[in-house]
């Protein structure tokens, strides 16, 4: 399964959003904390200001009543014109500190009355009127000193005087200083209005975010796979939930889909297989149903022999050509084979060449390694056919098979090993019903015996070598071989409809009973065809290649045969390779009414017969496999 990127996680995707939003919202309420604390400096600062203020506008004040009075009596009393200048001295005296402060931006705790010194910040508009004001201050504090120098007799009158003529310069500037630091805390105060409405958007915005990825990436994946859930529940296998995010739920998303596909591919396996008659049909589906779960290019069926010491390739499946054979036996014992039964799991076998690189041919991976495969699985099965058996994969590519393959395949062992125990099965139903027919025409036949088990081993032979090279060889499959081995016996079961006096005569026969001995080709095609017909109604075909055999043996290639007269291909390839072994064996074979020949001389007469009573293709197929033919006919031949 393909990983995801660490930040498509939810986890990290959801965490990463709710950081970014607790870090926005404890951002906002310290800053709002910090600004709101800063406020309450700043309503120092506007007090000072505004005292500044009072301070400017008290002075002129003061002073223009303190020269009414003075008008009024003509003579000032010390006490009063010392309590005027002592007023004035302290209203100056602070109001020299609170600017100072000002312009220093630092104002100490003695005019603050706080029990830290307070440092201040301007913008620039304050900072400007600051300036005008601080000069005005100075300007105001150099004009008052020169007043008093002037009139050193009476400095509280001309104090006062100054103080009249100057002092509404000094409030206008002090107001203006006022209404700077004011604006400049109304501006401070829209700031975090600003700020905090800034921040609300962005919290809206962000959950809004939230939600939607709470949305699209889990609500909305999670209802489309719950109703795949359901869909599968209620029977539709196969259904793929779409893929919509690339995370924890696409990961589970992927899982539940390979899931599906593959209980569709293994019920639509067990149905293709329950309506096969044979193991090698059910190897090519298993072969053609798993290549969506795992790769594969070879698969086996090994049985393990009685006394334990050998396992046989019952059958095989190969999408290439094959140096195996059905049949082959390899040894057990420290083998790959006895790992994966040892184990009672399947074993993957990611090296054949490096696994097999100490073992002889004997064993079963070494010939894989030769064949071009690179790794391999082995799967324990128990079948009800009794005995211990394995399923063998293998694939050219090194490595092929992962440990979710090895757990894939585990778990449907005991599901695989019932389906091997039922073909198996059916086979066993096929050998015997073959066998029994083949009983049956040698009880009405007894010459025909020998000649049955030799003219098989003959038509196998041949069939193999069709298969190997030559105008055939696309049509041949072990399976067919197999088919042609097991009713190679039943060509002549038609001879159980044919009288005695007739099939039982020492002599030759007249044209009557010719033509009566003629017919059992027929007769054997009808026998077979009732016992297919009976098979096709449950749902199987068993005796198709019987019955080409049985109908077809007598035809000629150039249409002289019997019983319908076919030529060329129109004779079923079966019957054409059952004429070469049967007329092979018969001139072979010794007879009542003859001898038996010499191979040289039967091997003549085929020859001459090519293209005439033979097709010439197996003909050929017979002179290249003769090295064969010829062990089979010294070890049971009939002289």
């Amino acid at each position: 399964m393909r990983q995801f990127p660490w930040y498509n996680t939810i986890r990290f995707r959801i965490g990463l959003a709710l950081f970014v939003l607790f870090a926005l919202q404890a951002g906002t309420a310290g800053f709002t904390l910090y600004e709101v604390d800063l406020r309450k400096h700043d309503y120092e600062i506007l007090n000072l200001a505004g005292q500044t203020r009072v301070i400017s506008h008290t002075m002129a004040h003061q002073s223009r009543n303190y020269l009414k009075e003075n008008a009024v009596i003509a003579v000032t009393s010390p006490r009063d014109a010392g309590f005027y200048s002592q007023n004035l001295q302290q209203s100056m005296a602070l109001y020299d500190k609170i600017i100072s402060g000002f312009r220093n931006r630092r104002l100490d705790p003695e005019i603050t009355g706080l029990d830290e010194p307070l440092t201040c910040s301007w913008d620039q508009q304050s900072r400007n009127q600051l300036d005008v004001s601080a000069a005005a201050w100075e300007n105001f504090r150099h004009g008052m000193q020169l007043a008093l120098d002037a009139n050193p007799s009476r400095p509280d009158l001309a104090a006062a005087r100054y103080a009249v003529q100057h002092g509404e310069e000094l409030a206008h500037s002090s107001d203006n200083l006022s209404r700077a630091f004011q604006h400049m805390m109304e501006g401070k105060l829209a700031t975090i209005r600003l700020f905090n409405q800034l921040a609300f958007i962005a919290t809206a915005l962000l959950t809004a975010w939230i939600a939607i990825l709470v949305y699209r990436k889990i609500l909305r994946p999670l209802t489309l796979t719950v109703d795949g859930f359901s869909r599968v529940a209620n029977g539709d296998l196969g259904y793929q939930v779409p893929l919509v995010v690339d995370n924890e739920i696409g990961r589970m998303t992927q899982a539940f889909n390979r899931l599906s596909d593959r209980m569709r591919g293994l019920f639509h396996l067990t149905d293709r297989i329950s309506r096969g008659t044979n193991l090698h049909d059910a190897l090519k589906l298993v072969c053609e149903e798993f290549r969506t779960f795992l790769p594969v290019e070879w698969v086996g069926v090994l049985l393990l022999t009685p006394d334990h010491r050998q396992v046989a390739l019952e059958r095989l499946y190969s999408e290439s050509p094959s140096s195996l054979q059905e049949n082959d036996h390899f040894e057990f014992a420290l083998g790959a084979p006895e790992a994966a039964l040892a184990k009672g799991n399947a074993l993957a076998i990611d090296d054949l060449d490096a696994f097999s690189r100490n073992k002889s041919p004997a064993f079963l991976s070494a010939q894989l390694a030769r064949d071009g495969k690179r790794s391999a699985l082995f799967i324990p099965l128990r079948h009800n056919g009794g005995g211990e058996a394995l399923l063998v994969f293998a694939s050219s590519q090194a490595g092929a098979y992962t440990p979710e393959h090895v757990e894939f395949l585990s778990n449907l062992a005991g599901q695989v090993g019932h389906i091997l125990g039922k073909t198996l099965f059916m086979e066993g139903l096929v050998v015997a019903a073959v066998e029994g027919l083949a009983k049956l025409a040698e009880s009405r036949d007894p010459e025909t015996g020998d000649h049955l088990v030799r003219m098989s081993l003959y038509s196998a032979i041949l069939a193999e070598e069709l298969g190997k090279e030559g105008p055939y060889r696309e049509r041949i499959t072990p399976a067919y071989v197999r088919d042609v081995f097991r009713f190679a016996p039943m060509h002549d079961i038609g001879k159980v409809g044919i009288r005695d006096d007739i099939l039982l005569k020492p002599g030759r026969l007249d044209p009557d009973e010719r033509t009566e001995m003629e017919r059992h080709p027929v007769i054997g095609g009808q026998v077979l065809r009732r016992s297919e017909e009976q098979m096709n109604a449950l749902g199987h075909s068993i005796f198709q290649i019987g019955i080409e055999i049985a109908e077809g043996h007598h035809e000629k290639f150039d249409g002289s045969g019997y019983p319908a007269g076919l030529a060329g291909e129109a004779i079923p390839l079966s019957a054409r390779i059952i004429a070469v072994a049967d007329v092979l064996d018969a001139l072979t074979s010794k007879r009542p009414y003859k001898e038996a020949w010499p191979m040289e001389k039967a091997l003549e007469t085929i020859n001459n017969d090519a293209g005439k009573h033979f097709d010439p293709a197996v003909v050929a197929a017979l002179h290249r496999s003769l090295p064969r033919v010829m062990e089979i006919y010294e070890r049971l031949k009939h002289v």
